[in-house]
């Protein structure tokens, strides 16, 4: 079977020029000027390849590779059989995506799906829009007034720009994104199908059913936030809902009106935040944990897949479960209903009807 990948392979780096990128030690016995210009997993890699290990799991794999060299946490350097070429690093994961970057840089964001730099005769571009050199606009976009997009943006193929939106420099706006009542800052990435700016929800009980309460903030978008693919971000209702610099939001994720999230954070799939909470910096949420609104977490938190958060999460703290609350306490709790299932478990009660 023919090669599939879409990154073709380039040059590629010796073993010792990783070493001199990351800091990883050469492992016993592993020749400094082995060529690796790819990666992959332990049981996929070839000669040419650069593979990781830094979990047990994986250790039968090890004496089967045909990885050219492997990447190996410190801690498991004992598993590592004679004669494998290897590198030893504190951290595998990092080494690993380290050297990724360098050999694919072309996956690093994406690209233009047509040739060529410039608006399509195809897309639809407002006379008061402000484009500046080297912008793609491709087929079926739609800029409106007033709009400014910064050099070396792309704008997929049919994506909208809002009128009086700001676009910054190097973004990448990807197919079907629609942005509206927002400021973009400097490369930022959407991924297809993301919505940016739509009004949040917000009714009030009337005479007649539920009013609605108009929503007049913006968003805004810092420098080098990512987000994933159908991800939707509500305008404000009365402030602005802000994603701080470096942050970076999964696929399918939903963040209400108003909130605040804060400079290099994590926010994983699926997951819902509600209006008005602030969530501070560097904070991790795991995939599907739906957040209450108005709450605080804390710089440095972080919160287990599937949680609950119905209150405020304190700085550095580690959460979990529903209603969230510390891992510690969460598991021993869990650990204490098991015990008590079983100790109640009978062959009467355990017999189906």
């Amino acid at each position: 079977m023919p090669d599939a990948s879409f990154f073709p392979r380039g040059d590629g780096l010796t073993v010792s020029d990783i070493v001199a990128l990351t800091g990883a030690e050469l492992g016993a016995s592993t020749a400094p000027g082995i060529r690796l210009t790819g990666i992959g997993p332990l049981d996929r890699a070839g000669p040419e390849d650069l593979s990781f290990f830094d979990s047990p799991r994986y250790a039968t794999q090890l004496p089967e590779t045909r990885a050219g060299c492997v990447v190996v946490a410190r801690k498991h350097v004992a598993l590592v059989p004679k004669g494998l070429p290897h590198l030893v690093a504190a951290n595998a994961s990092v080494v690993f995506a380290a050297v990724g970057r360098r050999l694919f840089p072309a996956a690093l964001v994406p690209a233009a799906v047509s040739a060529g730099v410039g608006v399509s005769p195809r897309a639809e571009v407002d006379p008061t829009a402000q484009i500046e050199e080297d912008v793609t606009i491709e087929a079926f976009a739609v800029v409106g007034r007033g709009v400014k997009i910064g050099r070396g943006t792309i704008v997929s193929h049919g994506a909208v720009i809002a009128a009086g939106c700001m676009i910054g420099r190097d973004c990448r706006i990807g197919a079907q994104v629609v942005v509206s009542n927002a400021l973009l800052g400097n490369r930022v990435i959407l991924h297809p199908g993301v919505k940016i700016g739509q009004d949040g929800f917000g009714y009030v009980p009337g005479r007649a059913g539920l009013d609605k309460v108009v929503q007049i903030g913006r968003v805004i978008i810092q420098d080098d936030v990512e987000i994933g693919a159908n991800a939707t971000i509500d305008r404000g209702a009365i402030r602005d809902t802000v994603i701080g610099e470096g942050t970076k939001i999964d696929n399918q994720v939903q963040i209400g009106h108003n909130v605040a999230v804060g400079r290099h954070s994590v926010i994983v799939a699926q997951v819902g935040i509600s209006g008005s909470t602030t969530v501070g910096d560097g904070v991790m949420i795991g995939g599907q944990t739906g957040v209450n609104g108005h709450v605080t977490i804390g710089d440095g938190a972080q919160l287990a897949a599937l949680s609950g958060v119905a209150g405020d999460v304190p700085k550095g703290a580690r959460w979990g479960g529903i209603p969230a609350r510390p891992v510690r306490e969460w598991l021993r709790e869990v650990r204490f209903l098991t015990d008590l299932a079983k100790k109640g478990r009978s062959p009467r009660n355990e017999r189906d009807d």
